[in-house]
């Protein structure tokens, strides 16, 4: 099993299960939102970022992001990675019925879709050599010259973008830039708006 150095933060303990048996980490809940009032935990992840370094791990529905918000929000934004699952539709097998958007959660993603999210979010695995940065930074100026923003049918450009590099739909603007910027340069997603 892979080990991962920084400290992985999902939503519930179901998560933290189905993330459990596909790295080896340490692993945070925050509860759902009972993380919006959790101080102490506050404080213990801004800690455990500057020392370890956070990767957010959320569900890819409304409630997941919220969640990511406002933990982006809280802790120092350079010791934080995002780890973004896909939008697949279905329900856990544990549930009766499922959520709200329909979406699979992070305990419902299979343990390869999981290292995925994590590899791409630039987790450093223990063990391996660390994945080299793109050299040339991807701007809102680059997305709104790519179409993506600023224009009548940017939001729908977007999200046929979102749907063809598998990413979830809620995602605004500069979580693309943060994603776009960890996984391509400008010249691949100029080629695959093409």
């Amino acid at each position: 099993m892979q080990r991962i150095q920084e400290v992985i933060v999902v939503e519930g303990r179901y998560d933290k299960n189905a993330l459990s048996q596909a790295v080896e980490a340490t692993i945070l809940e925050t509860r759902g939102f009972g993380i919006f009032s959790d101080e102490e935990k506050i404080k213990l992840l801004r800690r455990l970022a500057k020392q370890r370094g956070v990767i957010l791990m959320m569900d890819s529905d409304g409630a997941g992001f919220l969640i990511r918000n406002f933990l982006k929000g809280v802790l120092p934004r350079e010791n934080v990675l995002q780890a973004y699952i896909p939008d697949r539709y279905g329900k856990e097998s544990r549930k009766r019925q499922g959520g709200k958007e329909g979406k699979l959660g992070v305990e419902g993603m299979p343990r390869e879709v999981l290292l995925s999210a994590l590899k791409k979010a630039g987790a450093t695995f223990l063990g391996e050599e660390a994945n080299p940065s793109a050299s040339e930074k991807i701007t809102k100026a680059d997305l709104y010259a790519l179409g993506l923003s600023g224009r009548s049918d940017s939001a729908q450009r977007r999200m046929d973008l979102l749907r063809k590099l598998d990413l979830p739909e809620h995602l605004n603007t500069n979580a693309l830039l943060d994603i776009f910027n960890l996984l391509y340069t400008a010249e691949e997603i100029k080629k695959l708006i093409e």
